[in-house]
Order: structure tokens, then C-alpha cells, then sequence
């Protein structure tokens, strides 16, 4: 007994020192990270987890139901194969504006709200369009100064709203996914996001290269705010999420603090059916049964690289793959909104997982999943 006494004292003094710790280097957020993620069987974020964050919430109106036509269409088994390597739980093919392949599984289904990860990017970046055409922001050049006239670092006065969504702003922020002492894990499970990159400086030259950052559209996202007067949820659906008629509310997790600050580089929570409507809008040139929600200047801007030889365009992931103009928005455990407009062509899969091998900046079964949706056209 006196052994297992002994035994306790250690590990209780040894837990009261780590958590001595982690306050002192102001790293207390860890706790939450292991509490979130391993306490529930998982080794890092994962796409049910928006519950265990404050939330807002994204309304809808009047629902505006897809098209769906009928048909053949069947899986290849080079998708089933990746599906179940993946674990891909939603995938859909909507051609002509019209669902015409739609596939769930492991007990999700049209109505399951998953986590979208980076593909929140994309819908800040379409915000910051949308500010620019409601007179909130001047224009893409427009510094973030502006905004943020104390912003550090010796180029912050150079550093532009089209810098930050177009992942060139020269910002001081380490894009790591997987340290738990990382500003991305910082970002993920501390109550302050706003206060982190406050806290951060514009060390390079902006407007020069592709870097991508989650910082840059955190960043970004905080700026709107400041610009439009309103949440970014508030201001998401009455520019998009009611315009296209989706499905159901969604919700965009929040930073722990009062009145909570949007993770606008991360973790809109929502279907299959209402992320493909985004792909689907800047497909159809900004346009939406008759009205014109995104300018088509704007559309072009966002969809096209920004500089030569870039992945990245302003918000959006940027392919030539197969000879034609494919742009998507992407998060990290392999969601995909894909767009290729010339054959009137989305393709979105959800899932648990992606390929860890790049090819062009891009993982491998992103392309897998664009080549099966053609073959599966094909052999209809």
C-alpha cells in the first residue's frame, strides 16, 4: 500500500506540473485538443466534432430544392475502392444543374451536417466579394490597415484585403496540422482567435508569392467583420445561404469568448446538397435562378490564379488537370466542392480521410474522384 501511495503522489504531483505548465506558456488549450479529440477516439480534428465548440448558427429561408434526374448512373469500383480507403461518406455528381449521382454512407445521409474544414476559406473569400460589391470595402486593394491601423510588422501598411484571400500577405503565421503547440492547434481549441493574430506581425513583402496560411484568412474574416458591422454567420446568410435557398440552417464554430469571434479559416458545419450549391453559383457565373448574387468580375477574380504557376486563385484551389478550367474548394480530411463549368460539371465528396501523397499541390484522390465522375457519365 505503501508503494501504490507513493506511486499516486508521483503521478498526481507529475499531472500538477504539466498543468502548471501549460499555464505558464499559456498552452492550457491542449487540454481541450485531448479532451475533444482522443477522449473520444480520434488522433486529430475530426468531421462530426463542431458539437464539442460554441456555434452560430447560419440561417436559411425558403428552401430551394435541387433538380434531380433519373438514371443509371453506377459507381465504378475504382470509386468504391477509394471510397472505402477513404472513407467517403457523401458523394455527389450534379450535371446540367441536376443531381444526377448521390451516394452516402456510414449512416450519413443529405440531411448530415459534417465538418468543412479549409472549405471555409472559399466562403470567406466569398464574403469579402460580397463587401466589396455592398460598398463595406473599397476593393481588393484596400489595406488591411484600414481595419487594423495597429497591426505590426514592417509591411502591414502594404498588406491588402485581395493579400489575405489570396494567400499572399507575408503574415509571421506557421501553418502546422499536427504539434499540438502549433498556432493552428492554437487557433482550433483556444477561446481567443482574434487576440492570436493580433498578436502576429506582417514580417515579408506581401503580394508576391503564394503562401498558403490559415492565418491569412482568419485574418481576413476579422476584417469583414470590422467592415460590414454584423457576424460573419449573420452576413453569410443574407448574402448566400438564403439567396441560394439551401437546405437547412448550418452552423460556423466559434472561439470561446463571449459574443465568439467566427474560425473563418476553418468549420462551417453543414450537407452535401448546400456545399454544392457554392460550387454550383460560381459555375453559373455568380448567377442564381435570375439574380446576379456574385459579380461575374468577381467570379473570375476568385477562380483564377493568381499568380503564374499558382494552385491558389482568391479563395479557391485552382487545376488544369485534363485540359480544362477546374477550380474547388477543399478542407483537409479530403472535402471537396469541384467545379468545372465548360461541362456544366460539380462533384463533392465528404469524407473521414484523403491521400497524403500531393501531385501538383493536390491530393491524389482528388483527381480520382474527377476521373470516375467522367467515366460514370460515360457509361450511363
Amino acid at each position: 500500500m505503501k508503494v501504490i501511495r507513493q506511486v499516486l503522489k508521483w503521478v498526481i504531483g507529475l499531472l500538477l506540473l504539466i498543468f502548471v505548465l501549460l499555464y505558464i506558456f499559456d498552452a492550457t488549450y491542449i487540454l481541450k485538443g485531448i479532451r475533444v479529440v482522443y477522449f473520444t477516439g480520434h488522433k486529430t480534428a475530426f468531421i462530426d466534432d463542431y458539437p464539442y465548440f460554441d456555434n452560430r448558427t447560419i440561417e436559411n429561408k425558403t428552401v430551394q430544392p435541387w433538380k434531380e434526374k433519373e438514371s443509371n448512373i453506377k459507381p465504378t469500383s475504382r470509386l468504391q475502392d477509394t471510397n472505402e480507403e477513404y472513407g467517403t461518406i457523401a458523394y455527389m455528381i450534379i450535371k446540367n444543374g441536376e443531381i444526377v449521382y448521390e451516394n452516402y454512407a456510414d449512416n450519413y445521409s443529405k440531411d448530415s451536417k459534417t465538418n468543412s474544414f479549409s472549405m471555409a476559406k472559399s466562403l470567406t473569400s466569398v464574403l469579402l466579394f460580397k463587401a466589396i460589391q455592398d460598398g463595406f470595402i473599397k476593393s481588393l486593394d484596400q489595406p488591411i490597415t484600414d481595419f487594423y491601423p495597429d497591426f505590426k510588422g514592417e509591411f502591414a501598411d502594404q498588406t491588402t484585403v485581395g493579400d489575405l484571400a489570396s494567400m499572399a500577405s507575408g503574415l509571421n503565421w506557421e501553418e502546422h496540422y499536427y504539434s499540438p503547440f502549433s498556432m493552428t492547434a492554437k487557433a482550433y481549441y483556444d477561446d481567443n482567435i482574434s487576440e492570436l493574430i493580433e498578436s502576429l506581425a506582417i514580417d515579408e513583402k506581401p503580394g508576391e508569392s503564394f503562401k498558403y496560411l490559415s492565418g491569412n484568412t482568419q485574418l481576413l474574416g476579422m476584417t469583414i467583420t470590422k467592415a460590414v458591422g454584423k457576424s460573419l454567420s449573420e452576413y453569410l446568410s443574407k448574402s448566400i445561404w438564403k439567396p441560394l435557398g439551401m437546405r437547412d440552417t448550418a452552423y460556423w464554430q466559434l472561439d470561446g469568448i463571449d459574443n465568439g469571434m467566427e474560425k473563418t479559416y476553418c468549420c462551417i458545419a453543414s450537407n452535401a446538397r448546400d456545399f454544392a450549391k457554392i460550387g454550383q453559383l460560381f459555375s453559373q457565373n455568380g448567377q442564381w435562378n435570375g439574380e446576379q448574387i456574385i459579380k461575374p468580375k468577381f467570379v473570375e477574380k476568385a477562380t483564377k490564379a493568381r499568380f503564374k504557376d499558382s494552385p491558389y486563385g482568391y479563395g479557391f484551389w485552382i487545376s488544369d488537370y485534363k485540359d480544362k478550367h477546374i477550380f474547388s474548394m477543399r478542407g483537409i480530411l479530403g472535402q471537396y466542392v469541384i467545379s468545372i463549368p465548360e461541362d456544366d460539371l460539380v462533384i463533392v465528396r465528404l469524407g473521414h480521410k484523403r491521400d497524403q501523397e500531393k501531385v501538383n499541390e493536390f491530393p491524389k484522390d482528388f483527381y480520382i474522384y474527377i476521373d470516375e465522375a467522367y467515366q460514370m457519365l460515360k457509361n450511363q
